[in-house]
């Protein structure tokens, strides 16, 4: 009988011999009749943003014989949960799969992100036996061959004893390592890394993050530019997922990556060459327009089922005529969403802009920004670290001046208006992090987010009331739901007020905090380390 595999071991980049075995196995071991070789297409899969990698996770789905297996082990190949005999249909949410260990792990990291092809390769498969002087099994090694880059195969040798002969199986691994081969610690990894690297990829290379490092020093136009390039890689990256409508967080990515290019257009985009910001400002206000419909929706039906577990007077199945409107709203709005975003009005933006950015920081400067310091001369224009520092500095004093003006007669417009300038603070601290200590920097985001958390939590509560209202009214004039129905729907509209409620009424609190002096005090140390100072 076996027990688990104990030693994993890769070949190095030169290879041992090429069988991938050394002439015997070890003292007293030998070699039994090799088994035949077995063709096996396997799949890895991750979401598009590499949750499952980040995490430390493959998932793999292996087809072999007609039969496939679907596994998920840590980057070691330690399984973490019972391999499922499924076929699936992927890209497909991780709710695809059958309940169990398995889905429940991967709903946990990938949660709304559907699980796609990453990575796909075809091994040649084979096993041979170990035996000791008395002809009797004492370890199995299992080798899988499969393409790597530049057109040499990766083997990965898999060492399993069985039970009783671990000191044999050490053995055997001992000389694989004296035949050149080498101990692998992570081979799920390094076999998917294998396979992405024949494809001429490379494992986690997309973000929603900005990843652009800046220096304090670098002229600021340099800076922006490489901002918003790298802002448009993000819109350009996102484009067929949205298209396919294969997840939510496609458009959500998209749509962010837009609100910060227009925040960085708005707040420090005279550093650009003239012209520059007004040509495509308006592009920018057209896509913001265009994919906002679909997200709020979506940001709906993503809590619906927990709206509809809250109920307590109503049943939640009399929810789901509301839920059959808001999933007709959405296809009508993805209409409008997709043909905006296959127009040649988008294609002609999306390469203009591309371009133009290209040129900017080699362009003529536009009128000083900023003053000239003083003291010996530096780059041509404002620095980076001096424009960031006043653009945030610029941005924090307009929260705290309008969040001080709010009262409790306040209407909804002036909390959302102070929504939009929190946010417009946090793009700036995201964008020009790589410029700022990570700790400081933290902290900072800290402060302002627990202040848009009451805030957020204000507004979606005031678009999901005027939603339910729009609704309630188009189904009553239509008369084309049961009266259950609309009850149900001012049930929930209530518990979204009382939310709405309860958000209002912490606004005080978490914007005293936010306005205390020890805040201040954070972001004007945080922004002055980059070579300006905090006004």
């Amino acid at each position: 009988m076996r027990s688990a595999p104990r030693e994993l071991v890769l070949d190095d980049d030169d290879g041992p011999g090429s069988s991938g075995l050394p002439a015997a196995p070890g003292p007293g071991l030998r070699w039994a009749p090799p088994g035949r070789a077995h063709a096996v297409r396997r799949t890895w899969l991750d979401t598009f943003d590499w949750r499952l990698y980040r995490a430390g996770l493959i998932l793999q789905q292996a087809t072999a014989g007609g039969a496939t297996e679907i596994t998920l082990t840590s980057a070691d190949g330690s399984e973490l949960a019972r391999p499922l005999q499924a076929r699936v249909r992927w890209p497909a949410l991780a709710t695809a799969l059958p309940p169990g260990p398995l889905r429940s792990r991967l709903a946990e990291v990938a949660g709304v992100r559907a699980l796609l092809p990453v990575a796909r390769a075809v091994s040649s498969v084979s096993e041979q036996r170990v035996v000791n002087a008395d002809d009797k099994t004492v370890a199995y090694v299992r080798l899988d061959r499969m393409p790597a880059a530049e057109g040499r195969p990766a083997v990965l040798l898999t060492v399993s004893p069985l039970r009783g002969y671990q000191r044999q199986a050490d053995r055997v691994a001992r000389a694989l390592g004296a035949n050149g081969v080498i101990r692998c610690s992570r081979p799920a990894a390094a076999a998917l890394e294998r396979a992405l690297a024949a494809a001429g990829r490379r494992p986690a290379s997309y973000t929603g993050k900005i990843e652009v490092v800046l220096d304090p020093g670098m002229p600021a136009v340099a800076a922006v530019a490489a901002i918003l390039t790298a802002l448009l890689d993000i819109v350009e990256a996102n484009v067929p997922g949205t298209l396919r409508d294969l997840d939510t967080e496609f458009l959500h990515d998209l749509r962010v990556a837009v609100r910060r290019s227009r925040t960085m257009v708005k707040l420090a985009g005279d550093v650009l060459p003239c012209g520059m910001t007004g040509r495509f400002g308006e592009d920018l206000r057209w896509l913001g327009s265009l994919t906002t419909p679909v997200r709020d929706l979506d940001v709906y039906l993503l809590g619906f089922d927990e709206m509809a577990g809250r109920l307590v007077a109503a049943d939640p199945a009399d929810l789901e005529p509301f839920r059959d409107r808001l999933a007709l709203r959405r296809a009508a709005e993805r209409k409008r969403l997709v043909s905006g975003l296959r127009s040649a009005r988008f294609s002609r933006f999306v390469a203009e802009w591309r371009a133009a950015l290209a040129a900017a920081p080699a362009a003529p400067p536009a009128p000083a920004a900023l003053p000239a310091p003083a003291g010996p001369a530096g780059p041509p224009g404002p620095a980076a670290g001096r424009l960031a520092a006043a653009r945030i500095s610029r941005a924090h004093r307009r929260v705290l001046r309008d969040g001080a003006a709010l009262t409790g007669d306040s209407p909804p417009q002036d909390l959302h208006d102070l929504r939009k300038r929190c946010k417009e603070l946090r793009y700036l601290l995201e964008m020009f992090a790589s410029l700022y200590d990570p700790a400081g920097h933290r902290r900072v985001l800290r402060d302002l987010r627990k202040l848009q958390d009451c805030l957020g939590e204000f507004q979606d509560s005031q678009v999901q009331r005027e939603e339910i209202g729009t609704l309630a009214g188009q189904m009553m004039a239509s008369r084309s739901v049961p009266a259950a129905t609309l009850l149900a729907m001012g049930e929930v509209a209530a518990t979204v007020a009382a939310r709405q409620a309860r958000a209002r009424a912490e606004f005080a609190a978490a914007f005293a905090a936010f306005a205390s002096p020890a805040s201040r005090s954070r972001l004007r140390a945080l922004v002055a380390a980059s070579g300006g100072a905090a006004a």
